[in-house]
């Protein structure tokens, strides 16, 4: 599952007009942030509730916006204010020797005239439930938006876990030719030497340095390590359920094996295929960053 995703539900009759927006972004933990009137208060834990049962990490917005449609009883005419303006208007028409205005409607827009009488909007219970099924729908929406997301990540992440493994396979079939190569360079150098000098070297020591060449370049183990952090890669990869934390970590430990088997290697072969090995963890910790 991604950790951004976006879902909306939206309501309109006669009566009212509402919308549920849910949108995520990237967060270590989880952290949900609600945008709603007032009246909607008392249903805040029931919109966390519900969305900690579908999302774990993230930054999550809920903002929810219910207006109902204004009715002919919410506003009053300020009569008062009408007879004022409308007086006002005469007297400056005789003054100014004009016709005076007959038509009082041009008079409804001036400030003051026309007066909204609505109360404080206050929980209805129909509009409550029209709110939690509002949300409902939007949060089905933002999971289905994740999940196509995450599914593409997946193939992303498989890509990238496959590449790791091919020049896995590469650097263990070069591991035995690294010990070979030293031993024929070191004795090249041996060989060379003892033309210039006339000196002689025993064989013992020839057969110590490179003996230990080979065990501090030894890999088998790292690379066991990390064809066992492959496989369990995978298996993660595989559960029903979202494995962003486990994935990270795993990350981690791939890329210093990774590192490991690099520094130990003494072998131009093997730091070609470290360096594609590199690079693809880097981009499945890349990936990992949007992975719930």
């Amino acid at each position: 599952m991604s950790m951004t995703g976006y879902g909306d539900a939206r309501h309109h009759d006669a009566a009212l007009s509402a919308v549920v927006e849910v949108r995520a972004v990237n967060n270590r933990y989880l952290k949900i942030v609600g945008k709603y009137p007032d009246w909607l208060a008392p249903l805040e834990v029931e919109f966390e509730r519900r969305m900690r049962l579908q999302v774990t990490r993230g930054t999550i917005t809920v903002a929810i916006r219910i207006d109902r449609v204004p009715r002919p009883e919410d506003f009053k005419l300020n009569v008062v204010a009408l007879a004022s303006y409308w007086a006002q208007v005469q007297q400056t028409a005789r003054e100014l020797h004009a016709n005076p205005p007959t038509d009082i409607g041009q008079l409804l827009v001036l400030d003051g005239v026309v007066e909204e009488h609505r109360g404080p909007q206050e929980a209805i219970p129909s509009e409550s439930q029209l709110a939690l099924d509002l949300f409902d729908v939007a949060l089905k929406k933002f999971q289905t938006y994740r999940a196509d997301e995450g599914a593409a990540m997946a193939k992303e992440l498989e890509r990238n876990i496959d590449i790791i493994g091919y020049q896995l396979d590469k650097v263990e079939q070069f591991a035995p030719q690294s010990v070979a190569d030293f031993r024929n360079k070191l004795l090249e150098r041996v060989r060379q030497s003892l033309a210039d000098s006339g000196a002689t070297v025993a064989e013992t020591d020839l057969i110590r340095d490179v003996a230990i060449f080979a065990d501090r370049g030894d890999i088998n183990e790292e690379i066991m390590r990390l064809r066992s952090h492959l496989k369990q890669f995978g298996t993660f990869l595989a559960e029903p359920s979202s494995t962003g934390r486990k994935l990270d970590f795993l990350s981690q430990e791939m890329f210093r094996e990774t590192n490991t088997i690099g520094s130990k290697a003494n072998h131009v072969d093997i730091a070609r295929c470290v360096v594609e090995m590199k690079a693809a963890v880097e981009k499945i910790r890349e990936v990992l960053q949007n992975v719930e």
